[in-house]
């Protein structure tokens, strides 16, 4: 290596070091100078082409991390990232006792939560675009979570990046955003510690999370979680039981790190909150029911289990070149019975239609790939190359409506009839163990991508680009004039997905950066009510225009982004869902994290989004909807968090969240609007040291204060009501 080229990379570390020590001070931590990678074995630090172990720094305050990880180009500062990322932390996650990752992620105003609160799944809006729960990634794998709705008892961080993600994740990533699940991995610090919780109307929350280090450096970890919730929630008839078991084993050496998860879950509902669709075009929505409100029948239940094993191995092959493989597989089952709802009239008048459809969803994935850091004279690179494949399977039972006898009724939303048991035999029906081939999507994908980086790291450029390939195949699961099983669908495609990015460091602590992005995404779906319910589309491209800027004042994070995206948009016209068109969504996002004063602390932003419709049309009519809005996305969202340590009282520290969603349209001709809504979060929380130095620490958090009935959602179809006034109190001991 050149004096030059080896002064330019030693300058780029020493900036690295210095930038993330900022941090560490910021945070309250001045005993570690980590890089953003993992930290390796006591007394040495593994290059920053490494990615296993302990996360990154937490920014000021807490609640957010210095760093995130972007896939296969590894862990990086998120001050240097030319993309939107964020990082919430564990802290965050217990101090707002967050129960699923709807919870956490309601703190960004470009994420929203697009299924009722008590259902059970998560599933998400970002940048105005669908993400389900399937398409979030464990460790940077994807197709191996939960398909409806992820525990967080064993997760560290939730870390969201918007925008197409082809570039670092593949070709499963929504258009949106993509959101990474970091598993929590046993630090140099022994823990032991206990959580109880009570939540409204009268569910019992225990969580134990136990971490140790072993060996003579501490080179071998051990993190384990387990936790049991049940009782009844704040909706009528509504009951959740769900258990979690996660386990986290980890190795870090002087050349190799390794780890393995393994994660179980159970949960258990009893009348679980449905979907509401609207049935004729043109008639006014109605007013959002009470949350508490349970239209579903008392005897309605959806029981499901997931399990999963996840590994990762890297090692380093030269001291900046590391190597690495990951691997997961998963089985998830669920079997139910539930009501779907259609709304005749503004007065709340619905017809009341029972479904019954078991399924088993299998995920393999899995990722090899390489990362070095290296100069060309004075040009410092940082290439990334990999190959990932991952497999989703759906198999269901065959449906046979003439077996079901299920009679449809009509109800209402705010005064809902019950019909008795007897009206549903699914005796001899299929279970979950009893099913065939549905459909299943495999993606197989090639990355390379190379950060040049100029003048001591001020200016940098990321080029580069996935190849990727699509395989979708579906199988009929319903009798009519295509036999049970005969295969009906069959994509493949293949496509190259370039991208460029670039930042600008202006200063040591304002940077500038803009993107442009495309991704093969998976086609989209018809939705349950369409005529062509379920059929399945093939890939479209997406792609995303970005610019924005970052403005780390050392206790205090600043952000702003301004994007547009566009991807080919499906129309339900006629009772049949159709590709026609383009979704175009402009957006300005402003954001601010940290602690401006000791014992103040903030989180959250807000969002502009002008989502718009283009070339789209009624093929069958010729009605046209350019230039309206897309159903289901406000112009306006705001999430605000803060925290306020008391003066009067010590260790007493007051909470408070807003979040305001503007209003929607639920139909593409903007003629049926759905109402804005506010929900207001108010909590405290404090902390003391028992005898023994063991801290202790009391929460209380009141949720939707001021009991609004709203709409939480009117994305792809449906609305969801939101969540009526809930009480949560919970003490974590430490031992």
């Amino acid at each position: 290596m050149s004096a030059v080229a080896a002064s330019a990379q030693e300058a780029r570390k020493t900036n690295r070091v210095e930038s993330l020590a900022q941090a560490e001070r910021s945070s309250g931590g001045a005993t570690q100078l980590a890089p953003i990678v993992a930290v390796g074995q006591a007394g040495g630090q593994p290059p920053e082409t490494g990615t296993i172990g302990q996360p990154s720094a937490p920014y000021a305050g807490g609640q957010m991390a210095t760093g995130a990880r972007l896939g296969a180009l590894g862990n990086r500062p998120v001050k240097e990232t030319p993309f939107s990322v964020t990082s919430y932390t564990d802290k965050l996650i217990r101090d707002q006792q967050a129960r699923t990752v709807a919870d956490v992620t309601l703190n960004d105003p470009s994420v929203r939560m697009d299924a009722p609160a008590f259902s059970e799944r998560d599933s998400f809006f970002i940048r105005g675009f669908s993400v389900t729960n399937l398409d979030t990634a464990y460790d940077g794998l994807f197709y191996i979570t939960n398909p409806r709705r992820s525990p967080l008892e064993g997760i560290e961080r939730v870390e969201v990046l918007k925008g197409p993600s082809a570039l670092v994740n593949g070709g499963v990533g929504r258009v949106g955003g993509t959101i990474n699940l970091v598993p929590k991995r046993a630090t140099d610090e022994p823990l032991t510690r206990l959580t109880t919780t009570y939540m409204s109307d009268s569910q019992l929350w225990s969580h134990l999370d136990v971490g140790r280090r072993f060996g003579p450096e501490g080179e071998w970890g051990v993190r384990f979680n387990g936790s049991y919730r049940g009782g009844d929630t704040a909706l009528d008839h509504n009951e959740n039981e769900i258990g979690v078991l996660s386990l986290g084993l980890d190795y870090r050496g002087d050349r190799v790190r390794a780890s393995l998860d393994l994660n179980h879950s159970k949960q258990n509902i009893n009348a679980p909150a449905s979907l509401f669709n609207a049935a004729a075009p043109g008639i006014k929505i109605p007013e959002a029911p009470d949350g508490r409100i349970n239209t579903s029948n008392p005897f309605e239940y959806h029981d499901s289990e997931h399990n999963m094993v996840a590994g990762r191995v890297e090692f380093d092959v030269l001291e900046n070149t590391t190597v690495y493989a990951a691997g997961g597989i998963s089985r998830y089952r669920e079997d139910f019975l539930s009501t779907s709802y259609t709304i005749q009239n503004p007065n709340g008048d619905a017809l009341a239609e029972f479904g019954y459809n078991p399924q088993e969803i299998q995920g393999v994935s899995g990722e090899v790939g390489l990362r070095s850091e290296f100069d060309t004279g004075p040009v410092g690179h940082q290439l990334s190359v990999s190959v990932s494949r991952a497999l989703n399977e759906n198999n269901r039972g065959y449906f046979h409506p003439g077996r079901l006898g299920f009679r449809s009724y009509m109800t209402n939303i705010y005064n809902p009839i019950y019909v008795p048991s007897d009206w549903v035999n699914t005796g001899g029906l299929p279970r979950s163990n009893d099913l065939h081939a549905f459909s299943d999507l495999l993606a197989t994908s090639v990355a390379i991508s190379d950060t040049l980086s100029f003048a001591e790291d001020r200016f940098q450029l990321t080029v580069g680009g996935r190849y990727q390939e699509m395989r979708v195949r579906g199988y009929n699961t319903r009798p009519g004039a295509v036999p049970l099983g005969q295969q009906t669908y069959y994509y493949e495609e293949g496509r190259f997905s370039p991208a460029v990015a670039a930042l600008v460091n202006v200063t040591d602590s304002f940077s500038v950066y803009g993107n442009y992005v495309e991704a093969l995404t998976e086609g989209p779906s018809a939705p349950s009510n369409a005529l062509n319910s379920d059929q399945i589309f093939p890939p479209v491209v997406s792609k995303q225009k970005e610019i924005g800027f970052k403005y780390d004042l050392g206790e205090v994070m600043l952000g702003a982004a301004l994007f547009e995206i566009r991807q080919p948009n499906g129309l339900t016209t006629g009772g049949v869902f159709a590709v026609d068109g383009l979704q175009v969504n402009r957006g300005i996002e402003l954001s601010a994290y940290g602690e401006p004063v000791d014992g103040v602390r903030l989180l959250g932003g807000i969002t502009f989004m002008d989502a718009k419709l283009d070339k789209a049309e009624n093929s069958r009519t010729g009605e046209r909807f350019d230039g309206n809005r897309v159903p289901g996305v406000p112009t306006t969202a705001i999430s605000l968090y803060g925290e306020y340590d008391t003066p009067w009282v010590e260790d007493l520290t007051l909470t408070g969240r807003l979040v305001y969603t503007g209003s929607t349209y639920y139909d593409q001709r903007n003629t049926q609007k759905v109402s804005d809504w506010t929900r207001v979060d108010l909590g405290a929380r404090y902390s003391f040291e028992r005898e023994n130095a063991k801290p202790v620490e009391i929460r209380a958090t009141v949720q939707n204060v001021f009991d609004e009935n709203y709409w939480a959602s009117s994305a792809r179809g449906f609305l969801a009501a939101g969540a009526p006034r809930t009480f949560m109190v919970s003490t974590a001991f430490e031992f």
